[in-house]
């Protein structure tokens, strides 16, 4: 299905759902039960054949075409059973006891009581920043299920006990009432028709074949019809959250989780992986980050966080909706919430530094191939700068933005303005020493910072969508302060707008082309090619990762990259998820679409015309 017709059939589907809420839900249960009537009818037929073909051979008059019968009738049954049953995987984490942790039990089972809920069977802690419920069947498809709950460690360290309520009660609410059973059974569905679709586009022979082409059809079809519900379904366990705990609660939870969240893929994780510089063995990054957690963000960094949290918007890619629509739909201010004080690690109950233990040395043990990795790659970055500095009389202004680049890439607070001043005297307006002279001035040098970005705009056409956004986010911070220049404002705003309309415009090219037009192999050099390895190394779904150069027509001159990665175990919604991050935090000298291998692109696509994969995880 073409991604414009999955578009249209969501926004009938969400149209649908405004219009007749209780209809809509007919119609989604109609169609799920299409699809297992497809099932159905496929192991009633694959019986009636069996039972023809064996009666045959039992009562004699066996033909030759009663065997081709017999083996269609198994290859049948065997398709139709395992779609029926088909398991879903079973999450990972420690297993809580009411014994471990008395508090959160205590807590959950209040709020059972208040919504209603079903009980939960298990409860996992596990190292994600993240808090998540999951319905497992017991018999495939059809029967109860079992309901695990999940939270993940640094959730708990990042808010209070209310917010952390908050969430658990959102996630409880997934499981409320009928709705909420049949939201469930949908999402279940959902999940085990794409599991199946994946697991038969393999398989051969007519049976498959056949099955194959019912799912093409069905599946896309499936999962717009439901993508309304779906969106529903995360709106009205906010409801519910709101209502448990109060809306302002759950509101300052989301953004609070949105902004630390952030801040640990920005800021914490390189800082935690630069310590390989002078580590050769792992170290755990649990302890430091219960510290670093419980102390307020700073206000530049929330702000600025907030900021793009806000811009965002919801599409047809993920369900879940963004934080905007979320606290628009609680009616709750959008802004900086207070933070929280007092960590509800407390809910673990008193000793909860075990955990912290715990996860530390599971990290060490499984980041150590790619710990050391890293270290021998910081130690190349160390034999670089070495190399640099001895020849720093000799150095052209290149060399010398390279050696400031790799400074701060062992050290992000290294002391580097002399060395871009230098490559700057070498080469007045060389783009490579203007912005890392930016990064570098202190905040408080606004009209050095300014003068250097206007220098940027005007010499390098590639720099000056990031030239006007780092302006315009310094002198908006100036104007919140009362020390704005809006005649200054208005033309670097001016400015940004004519970068956007050309950045949309390449992203367009980059995300609507063919992905496989236009390519050629990567151009990082061996420092740029050991960073970006080192990323993904520490991005532990990735197996492997294919990284390409696409040529677009309205920056021909800008480096621009493909990035294709194989994310298996993985559902759909948490790839995208993971790819939009690796958008954001990958440190690449140029833009980067990140898709996954699947649908489209499929793997072989990717083995075949994406060249060699430039990162392949060590077999533990």
């Amino acid at each position: 299905m073409e991604r414009a017709d999955f578009i249209h059939l969501v926004r009938l589907s969400e149209q649908a759902s405004a219009d007749d809420s209780r209809a809509y839900r007919r119609s989604v249960a109609g169609f799920a039960a299409l699809g297992f009537a497809w099932v159905a009818g496929c192991f009633v037929l694959a019986v009636a054949l069996l039972l023809w073909s064996l009666g045959a051979v039992v009562f004699g008059g066996i033909k030759g075409y009663h065997f081709v019968l017999l083996i269609t009738a198994v290859g049948l049954l065997w398709a139709s059973l395992r779609a029926l049953w088909l398991r879903l995987e079973v999450p990972t984490g420690v297993t809580l006891t009411a014994a471990d942790a008395p508090p959160l039990f205590e807590a959950l089972e209040r709020i059972r009581q208040k919504i209603k809920g079903p009980t939960i069977h298990k409860v996992l802690l596990d190292s994600s920043f993240n808090a998540s419920i999951t319905q497992i069947p017991r018999f495939g498809l059809i029967g109860g299920g079992s309901n695990y709950l999940t939270v993940g460690l640094p959730l708990l360290m990042a808010v209070d006990r209310p917010r952390c309520l908050a969430i658990m009660a959102h996630e409880y609410g997934h499981l409320r009432g009928n709705h909420g059973q049949f939201a469930a059974w949908i999402y279940r569905t959902r999940l085990s028709w794409m599991k199946l679709e994946h697991a038969m586009r393999h398989d051969g022979g007519p049976v498959a074949a056949a099955s194959q082409a019912f799912f093409h059809w069905y599946f896309p079809r499936f999962l717009a019809k439901t993508f309304a519900l779906a969106r529903q379904d995360e709106f009205e366990a906010d409801r519910i959250a709101g209502k448990l705990v109060g809306r302002e609660i759950a509101g300052a939870a989301l953004t609070e989780i949105a902004i630390k969240s952030e801040w640990l893929d920005t800021a914490f994780w390189p800082l935690h992986w630069s310590a390989a510089a002078h580590n050769p063995q792992p170290v755990g990054p649990f302890a430091a980050m219960r510290t670093l957690l419980a102390q307020p963000m700073t206000d530049d960094f929330a702000r600025q966080s907030l900021r793009e949290a806000l811009i965002q918007l919801s599409n047809e890619d993920d369900t879940h909706p963004v934080l905007r629509d979320r606290l628009e739909a609680l009616n709750v201010p959008k802004q900086l919430p207070g933070w929280s004080t007092r960590p509800a690690l407390e809910l673990l109950g008193s000793d909860c530094t075990k955990w912290i233990t715990h996860f530390d040395n599971q990290w060490c043990r499984d980041n150590a191939s790619d710990w050391k990795m890293h270290h021998a790659y910081l130690s190349r970055v160390q034999v670089g700068i070495d190399t640099l500095t001895a020849s720093i009389r000799r150095n052209n202004a290149d060399e010398m933005t390279q050696l400031g680049d790799l400074q701060r890439r062992l050290d992000p607070n290294a002391n580097v303005l002399a060395t871009y001043e230098r490559a700057l005297k070498l080469t007045p307006g060389h783009a490579g020493a203007l912005r890392g002279l930016v990064e570098c001035l202190p905040e408080r040098e606004h009209r050095a910072r300014l003068a250097c970005l206007d220098q940027l705009f005007e010499k390098s056409v590639a720099n000056r969508w990031w030239a006007s956004r780092t302006a315009v986010q310094m002198l908006e911070k100036q104007a919140t302060n009362g020390d704005g220049d809006d005649k200054t404002l208005k033309q670097w705003r001016e400015r940004l707008r004519e970068a956007n309309e050309g950045e949309h415009r390449a992203w367009a090219e980059l995300t609507e082309t063919p992905f496989f037009d236009s390519i050629t192999r990567h151009d990082l050099n061996d420092f740029e090619k050991g960073e970006f390895q080192s990323d993904m190394a520490r991005c532990k779904p990735v197996t492997r990762a294919w990284l390409v150069r696409k040529t677009l027509k309205e920056f021909a001159y800008r480096r621009c990259y493909l990035l294709f990665v194989e994310l298996p175990g993985m559902d759909d919604e948490d790839r995208y998820t993971l790819c939009r991050g690796l958008e954001r935090t990958l440190d690449l000298p140029g833009q980067v679409l990140v898709l996954w291998a699947g649908h489209s692109p499929t793997l072989e696509d990717i083995q075949r015309k994406a060249f060699d994969a430039v990162y392949v995880r060590p077999v533990a």
